[in-house]
């Protein structure tokens, strides 16, 4: 096992409702709201307006390549969001050789401002990314899942420009395959079974979900230290298949997005098995906002779902637009989601291969919007 530290460590309506009971308890005055009847229309991008043709191709895009899928998304501020991206590929899902283009940086038009090209050797398949609502530094954390390209599977945390790589979690030993990972119960703290999300407490300590393979939730301190961890394959009470969300809420609840068994648990924050929120298709990813909405991707629906933090579901929104191209605001495979300063909502839709931006509306439901992060005291 090994941590690697280079330089200084610091520290997720009725949208897509086609029929008007699709979504129950929703607020009692939401009918009520005012405002004049408006014929048409589907509701697909619920509260919000879409920002056509705001994803672009990058400067080196000529046809067969395009994006690869587009896994995640990190916002820094309202002028620069973080896009992870599986490098190049042609509409076949052939990856081109040579193949860049795996972190970009955004700006509040989709033009690209940053490549971290330095990188590329470090990426094949960067999952997820995060930024810390409790770092005063605004380090970027890439999940990356490895797999090919000689690149491991590890947690890497960069400097705010992506100049410096400061810590890398990572074993150089970790199985190679999904049976051997499997075929393992007591894999070591840094040997990752194909990793997938992360989540952070206010101490510095994180969260990782590992993962695919594995079926854990580890917990470290803020230098990367291993301190405990809890999980294991099954479909029981703290039993895992596919873990692909984590969020924490005010009450310090981990939430973990339980994919292939189609649920939520709940856990205290040591580990202890609270509940689960079952029958929710395909979730991918968890958000807990400043507004104690919990909000859940779920993938197979191309929704984005509103629960109450008693997991009764409360309005959703979202619509599938294609694979490649399809009506703004259109979903393919959502995998994660973040929200800006001024309330501008970032999708990544991985099967689509692009990234939506969402305006709230002038007249939007402010209960109907993904509110920012929640940010808890230490």
């Amino acid at each position: 096992m090994m941590i690697e530290r280079l330089g200084k460590v610091a520290s997720l309506v009725l949208g897509l409702a086609f029929a008007s009971g699709c979504a129950p308890d929703v607020p009692p005055d939401a009918e009520d709201a005012g405002g004049p009847a408006v014929q048409g229309g589907d509701d697909r991008t619920g509260e919000y307006e879409p920002v056509a043709g705001w994803w672009k191709p990058a400067p080196d895009h000529e046809t067969p390549w395009t994006w690869g899928q587009v896994s995640g998304v990190a916002v820094d501020h309202p002028d620069r969001i973080l896009v992870g991206i599986w490098g190049d590929r042609d509409a076949e899902g052939r990856e081109r050789e040579g193949s860049t283009n795996y972190v970009v940086a955004v700006d509040r038009n989709g033009d690209i401002i940053e490549n971290w090209t330095r990188w590329d050797s470090t990426f094949n398949k960067p999952h997820q990314l995060y930024i810390s609502p409790y770092d005063p530094e605004r380090h970027v954390w890439i999940v990356e899942r490895g797999g090919g390209r000689d690149v491991n599977m590890q947690i890497l945390k960069f400097s705010n420009d992506g100049s410096e790589l400061v810590m890398r979690l990572v074993d150089p030993d970790h199985p190679v395959t999904r049976a051997e990972a499997r075929a393992n119960p007591n894999p070591g703290p840094y040997e990752y079974g194909d990793p997938s999300v992360m989540a952070f407490l206010p101490n510095g300590d994180f969260l990782v979900g590992d993962g695919y393979w594995h079926s854990r939730i580890i917990r470290y301190d803020r230098e990367g230290e291993y301190l405990m961890e809890w999980g294991e394959l099954g479909d029981g009470p703290g039993q895992f298949d596919l873990i692909h969300g984590l969020a924490v809420d005010r009450n310090r609840r981990i939430y973990v997005a339980d994919r292939s068994n189609n649920r939520i648990q709940l856990f205290s924050e040591d580990g202890e098995y609270l509940e689960e929120w079952p029958d929710i298709s395909d979730p991918v990813g968890v958000f807990a906002d400043e507004n104690d909405a919990i909000w859940v991707i779920s993938a197979v629906l191309n929704r984005i779902l509103q629960y109450d933090l008693d997991g009764v579901l409360q309005y959703h929104f979202g619509a599938y637009g294609g694979t490649r191209g399809g009506f703004p605001g259109g979903l393919s495979r959502p995998h994660q989601l973040d929200v800006d300063a001024e309330g501008n909502l970032y999708v990544a839709s991985w099967d689509g291969g692009w990234m939506s931006k969402f305006l709230p509306r002038p007249d939007a439901d402010p209960r109907r919007l993904v509110g920012g992060w929640l940010v808890l005291p230490e």
